[in-house]
């Protein structure tokens, strides 16, 4: 005898663990016990559904027969001999006794029937079922609750790509680092990772969640601390300006655990945009800086004016002169002598990130520079491999 309420008590909890709806668990139930009740008793072709009631432990079972009009009976199954199934005409069936009634005779237990409609003929129910049939009865019930936490998942996760999430560093294989994010394992790979940052086991960890794939292995969260988003989302968190619209990133340009350039602009006149993104003796942009482990941060007014925006965008350089050349997106950039290696900056980095900033490509010369024939000017498109050029 089936003890109702420590039955009723254990659906509840699986629910509430696998983060399901209780009516999800009701349908694995009646799936598991259909496909028991198939494997013991059912016939070849029979529709057979079963109707749990947790409340009284009561099953039925019932057997599905679809209306069909002779005119689309082209054979039985029994008389076909047809290898290939799908070889019939569109609208054309083998007729099975188990699954299909011809509508005339459909007509005389409900009048108003019609062509592909469902009749339910009730079942007599059972209680000895063999081991394999309980065994199959297992294997649904599980694949469906599978189905189901996966479906959940899915559904809770897919609205926050884009966004960022917390949780905890799990393990780290080969590199790549597992953060349990509560009811998944989101990855944080390589590729994704912040030269120079060090991941532990139990450590708390901010991450971007750039990407939700439906596998065949299951829902995979894809994280990343390196994408030029999750320095975007950070500013978002910290400055309310940008989240209520009044100040809004335009563009930005990022090379992971080093510097980080962002074009700001405010659509409300009497807000300063970077400002609103530096805060009260830096706090704000600190926080952010903190959560990066100390990555530079330039934060430049962004401006639909291309001499502007390139000049603002190679600061914290001082520009002479800026020529540009609209037709292939080439800006040819004078500065003074004690400017030229501040321009440029380390490696190139500064003319580099302004470039990508920009779209711009950028060629910085000093006045004693003697002009080249060819110059290589710093190409937005360069190492996009790195880091992208975002909201252009």
């Amino acid at each position: 005898m089936i003890d109702l309420k420590t039955l009723k008590s254990a659906l509840e909890q699986l629910a509430e663990e696998r983060g399901i709806s209780q009516d999800q668990i009701l349908k694995a139930v009646e799936d598991a016990l259909t496909a028991a009740y198939k494997k013991e008793y059912g016939k070849k072709g029979q529709i057979i559904r079963a109707k749990f009631d947790p409340d009284s432990g009561k099953v039925e079972f019932y057997q599905v027969k679809i209306a069909v009009d002779p005119a689309m009976i082209v054979a039985t199954e029994a008389e076909d001999n047809t290898p290939n199934p799908e070889a019939l005409e569109e609208g054309k069936i083998r007729f099975n006794e188990e699954q299909h009634i011809i509508l005339e005779d459909a007509k005389k237990i409900k009048h108003d029937i019609q062509v592909n409609e469902e009749l339910i003929f009730p079942l007599t129910p059972q209680e000895d079922y063999g081991r394999i049939a309980a065994q199959t009865a297992k294997q649904v019930i599980i694949q469906r609750i599978r189905e189901a936490e996966r479906s959940s998942i899915l559904d809770e996760y897919a609205h926050k790509a884009g966004q960022i999430v917390s949780g905890k560093i799990q393990k780290i294989e080969r590199g790549n680092v597992f953060v349990d994010l509560g009811r998944v394992t989101g990855l944080l790979g390589r590729e994704d990772q912040v030269p120079g940052e060090f991941y532990r086991p139990g450590d708390r960890i901010k991450c971007y969640l750039a990407a939700v794939e439906d596998t065949i292995r299951g829902v995979n969260l894809r994280l990343s601390r390196a994408h030029p988003q999750f320095v975007e989302q950070l500013f978002a968190i910290e400055v309310p300006e940008i989240t209520h619209g009044t100040v809004v990133i335009k563009a930005i340009a990022r090379e992971a655990g080093s510097r980080t350039k962002i074009a700001v602009t405010a659509t409300d006149p009497h807000i300063d945009p970077v400002g609103s993104c530096v805060g009260q003796r830096g706090v704000r942009v600190n926080t952010v800086i903190n959560e990066l482990g100390g990555e530079k941060i330039d934060i430049i007014e962004w401006s639909p004016d291309p001499d502007t925006f390139i000049n603002n965008a190679l600061s914290p350089a001082k520009i002479n002169k800026v020529e540009l050349r609209p037709d292939d997106k080439q800006a040819k950039i004078t500065v003074p002598d004690d400017q030229f290696s501040l321009a440029v900056g380390r490696g190139g980095q500064n003319a580099r990130l302004a470039a990508r900033l920009t779209g711009w490509k950028i060629d910085i010369q000093s006045p004693e520079q003697p002009p080249t024939a060819e110059p290589k000017p710093a190409d937005s498109q360069t190492e996009t491999n790195q880091v992208e050029s975002t909201k252009i």
